[in-house]
């Protein structure tokens, strides 16, 4: 499918270039180049390939969490009933962790942004182009 773009840089160009006749368009106008930009800077961290999470806050939050549950497990009594929270909640706190760290990079992992949502925006964006 050729949309007429070759990059989220030429849509934003185009977006940029386009003269809105009415509020209306100039509203849209506005609304779409600061989510063009939004989509422009996530682009970039993604080319980047940098975490928004920062190491050393990975590490004090790990370090933390480790003798949290540690702590937790020492001073509990030993029965089924306790083992199986613990079992829960670190399950939980590991897969809420797990899930920043999937999220932070939307292009690869387990979990994936689809592309198709920007493919749709800039058929769109062609066919007003088409039809200055």
């Amino acid at each position: 499918m050729n949309t007429g773009f070759a990059s989220v840089e030429e849509v934003a160009e185009a977006i940029r270039a386009f003269k809105p006749r009415d509020d209306s368009q100039r509203a849209a106008q506005s609304r779409a180049s600061d989510l063009i930009e939004t989509v422009v800077q996530a682009r970039w961290l993604a080319a980047l390939g940098e975490s928004s999470v920062p190491l050393p806050f990975l590490s004090v939050l790990v370090f933390w969490l480790t003798i949290t549950f540690t702590s937790f497990g020492v001073f509990a009594p030993r029965n089924a009933t306790v083992l199986a929270v613990l079992f829960v909640c670190a399950a939980s706190v590991s897969s809420a962790l797990f899930l920043v760290l999937e999220l932070d990079a939307p292009f690869d992992g387990l979990i994936k942004v689809s592309p198709d949502p920007l493919r749709y925006a800039q058929s769109h964006i062609n066919q007003l182009q088409l039809h200055r």
